[in-house]
């Protein structure tokens, strides 16, 4: 047999044997998680809040309902502003008392 025809077969072995990688196609990775946004969600049946800052993606929030089930929610909503500004302030307020302390 022919010594380039042996390693273009080599090399065919080996270029099918290498581990594909486990990472998401770029495509995939970089798409915001929100589509689209609800701007009326009553807040008693909001469990949690979820805040996403992703690259090339705008602000988003995502609340996981009582149900189960998870929105998106427009960060422009009223009581979602205020929700952050108060959320805002207490935290400066506890890194002033832990400043203090120290």
């Amino acid at each position: 047999m022919d010594v380039k025809l042996m390693a273009l077969l080599a090399l065919l072995a080996v270029a099918t044997h290498v581990p594909t990688s486990n990472a998401k196609p770029i495509s995939l990775v970089e798409r915001c998680w929100c589509r689209s946004t609800l701007n009326t969600v009553p807040q008693r049946s909001i469990k949690e809040l979820k805040f996403l800052h992703t690259p090339n993606c705008p602000f988003q929030v995502i609340a996981k309902l009582k149900s189960n089930r998870e929105v998106c929610i427009n960060p422009e909503t009223k009581w979602l502003q205020q929700y952050l500004k108060n959320a805002i302030n207490k935290v400066k307020k506890s890194r002033r008392r832990a400043n203090k302390i120290n």
